[in-house]
């Protein structure tokens, strides 16, 4: 297996041909085979990266960049789902978007993938926010991008991240949370907010400091193999895209022993949806109709834009630029439809250009 190694920490410089150089010895090993689970398109080039954030991580990236173009480009970084890695869904999304003119990214977060950080796949509201910054930051720097024309694309549980870091930086000029999860609202309120009391929350922190002295590195599962008969449809759908060659990953978290146990407990004490009402910047909300997730995007929207949606305890003021926000309901598809587009091909790629191109400009 062909192999590169990578070090590149915060602080570290860049070079004019973007390889970054730094004199700190953490290192993080990139396979340079293709191990996607879609195959490379004859449109784009593509080359491995990794570039570092400010919390000192080396996060591993794949880059696609449309074949024969010419100038300054509008860029794109991806990443998701929430346990994924960028040679499923996330790679995919990049791909496409390379495919159709533009500059795209698609990252592993820290924690996860080929990206560094101990102990793995765990999560923080600030860090994985300020991965998609660092990404941003990767991209403003390449000479065929045009730092004024950057945009990025969440995916499950990265939508909801996705719209945290375009409250947080003006430099994100197109947002795109597709299939999107709120995270913090799910890990504090559980599905459907059914967990949405301080009897059940303090519950549920009383399991979790247990599990910090029993074993804090303990995996917590991917997804459930074999499925029930009884279980959920989501699950089954999950099922469908992890665990099958359509989908499945060896370096995937939802592919195999999933998530640490202890590893989202920073999400359910935050709310980091607070002032999406005042992104100014061009958001698409896009969700399957079928999605059992579909209410974490229209809350979503709704707060966006009016400053008021269940899930949300804080009642906010409206957006000051409401007329580039958009909610787009995907007929018959379901969460994990979005993913990839499912059987019915349900990802809408000529609106996702189109969205990108008019705010991209």
């Amino acid at each position: 297996m062909a192999a590169l190694i990578g070090a590149l920490l915060a602080g570290c410089s860049q070079k004019a041909d973007n390889v970054n150089t730094c004199n700190d010895m953490t290192r993080i090993e990139l396979t340079q085979e293709w191990d996607k689970v879609f195959p490379l398109s004859d449109k784009v080039e593509h080359r491995k990266v990794t570039f570092p954030t400010r919390y000192g991580f080396t996060l591993a990236a794949d880059l696609y960049t449309p074949k024969e173009a010419a100038g300054k480009l509008a860029a794109i970084a991806v990443s998701g789902p929430f346990g994924a890695v960028k040679e499923q869904s996330s790679g995919l999304y990049a791909m496409r978007m390379g495919e159709r003119g533009f500059v795209a990214l698609a990252f592993d977060p820290s924690f996860t993938g080929e990206s560094s950080g101990e102990p793995r796949r765990t999560a923080s509201p600030d860090i994985n926010t300020e991965d998609i910054m660092a990404a941003v930051d990767y991209l403003s720097h390449l000479e065929n991008v045009d730092a004024d024309r950057i945009g990025i694309i969440g995916i499950c549980g990265w939508g909801g991240i996705a719209l945290n870091a375009a409250a947080a930086d003006p430099r994100i000029k197109a947002t795109v949370a597709s299939t999107m999860y709120d995270m913090t609202r799910i890990s504090g309120n559980g599905y459907y907010d059914a967990n949405d009391n301080e009897a059940d929350r303090h519950a549920a922190r009383e399991a979790l400091a247990g599990q910090r002295l029993a074993d804090p590195i303990a995996m917590g599962g991917g997804v459930i193999d074999p499925v029930p008969d009884e279980a959920p449809q989501f699950v089954k759908d999950y099922h469908a895209y992890y665990k099958t060659p359509r989908g499945y990953h060896p370096r995937s978290g939802n592919s195999n022993d999933g998530w640490r146990t202890i590893g989202t407990q920073a999400y359910a004490n935050a709310r980091f949806l607070y002032y999406i009402n005042e992104i100014r910047s061009a958001v698409l909300v896009m969700h399957g109709s079928e999605a059992h997730s579909r209410y974490f995007g229209e809350a979503a929207y709704r707060y966006m834009v009016e400053g008021k949606a269940e899930g949300y305890n804080t009642i906010g003021k409206p957006n000051p630029v409401p007329g580039n926000k958009e909610l787009l309901i995907v007929p018959a598809a379901f969460h994990c439809d979005l993913y990839d587009g499912g059987e019915g091909n349900f990802i809408p790629w000529d609106t996702l250009e189109q969205f990108f191109t008019e705010n991209l400009k």
